[in-house]
């Protein structure tokens, strides 16, 4: 840790040894190496002037409040058209560090499945011995970006493949009920 803060990506914070008396200020800015990992890690095209910066509030003697920042300029493929589709992302990013939240146990369903409930308040998690702000970084960028990102003017067009002689399959013809609905229509037209 440096007196301006804490600023190496990749290096856990230890909690316990920071000073619970007073914020203490972060800034992360990785190297084109980190971004690179980053970007393969999250199946981006490209990743540009990521920074992740705010600060660790401590909250009574052993919990902490973390507010900051994600910015960061992404490249996707376009879900139409697959062409490179480029985003500037600045999100808020906020969690707080709980020493008496414990991780959820899940319910054994009948299956034998676990399941878990979603909290409420996601942004409270347990107190970990030694948090990961590249981890958060990283977490908060995945949320942060488009789920499908489209090239100005992209449009989905539709296309038909069949053999010759035969009428294409249409979407309404793969649809669960569309045997049931040509069946029922057979025997109204017989009656």
């Amino acid at each position: 840790m440096s007196k301006t803060g804490l600023t190496h990506w990749g290096v856990p914070v230890r909690l316990s040894d920071l000073s619970a008396s007073r914020p203490h200020k972060f800034k992360l800015d990785p190297t084109a190496e980190h971004m690179q990992s980053v970007a393969d890690t999250l199946g981006l095209d490209g990743l540009r002037k990521l920074r992740f910066s705010g600060t660790l509030t401590p909250i009574g003697k052993s919990d902490w409040h973390l507010t900051g920042e994600i910015g960061a300029t992404v490249t996707q493929p376009c879900v139409a058209t697959l062409h490179p589709v480029v985003t500037r992302l600045d999100e808020p990013v906020e969690r707080s560090y709980l020493s008496h939240l414990t991780e959820m146990e899940g319910d054994e369903t009948a299956e034998g499945d676990s399941e878990i409930e979603m909290p409420e308040d996601d942004t409270r998690e347990a107190l970990p011995a030694e948090l990961s702000l590249t981890d958060v970084a990283i977490e908060a960028l995945a949320l942060a970006l488009p789920a499908y990102p489209r090239a100005e003017g992209a449009q989905l067009v539709r296309t038909q493949f069949t053999e010759s002689g035969k009428d294409a399959l249409t979407d309404d013809d793969v649809k669960p009920f569309a045997g049931l609905k040509a069946l029922r229509d057979k025997l109204e037209k017989d009656d």
